[in-house]
């Protein structure tokens, strides 16, 4: 297992029940529905890229260049994707509109996730 991704897991797991509950308790109100179901998709898909970084973590070749790339592509995904869902649902609610710039960030990150599984995939397949 590898410290370093358990670490980043852990933190974004944390961020992402923290921002699950925010979401759920101090923003319904401030929020619209829609918002809120942007603010959902980030915390969902944090946790899916938690989950497979957890994954990641077991295999024990850390040295191999693919499972880093592996690592640095969901890490930087999950603050890309999730990120900006984030401050594009709460755009309104701190008053700044100019935030819709973040709006080509989101499928950013998005594409960094999905090289990150294609990835994995080719490290699994390397894998004897």
């Amino acid at each position: 297992m590898n410290k370093q991704i358990i670490i980043t897991a852990s933190v974004f797991g944390a961020l992402a029940v923290i921002a699950g509950a925010f979401g759920a308790h101090a923003l319904k109100a401030s929020l619209s529905p829609y918002q809120l179901e942007v603010w959902q998709t980030g915390v969902q898909y944090q946790f899916y890229h938690v989950f497979a970084l957890l994954f990641l973590s077991t295999f024990t070749r850390f040295k191999n260049k693919v499972i880093v790339s592996t690592y640095y592509l969901f890490t930087f995904g999950i603050v890309l994707f999730s990120g900006s869902l984030y401050l594009l649902a709460c755009r309104d609610l701190i008053n700044m509109p100019g935030l819709a710039v973040l709006g080509p960030v989101t499928p950013v990150g998005g594409l960094l996730f999905i090289i990150g599984w294609v990835f994995l995939a080719f490290a699994a397949f390397r894998n004897k």
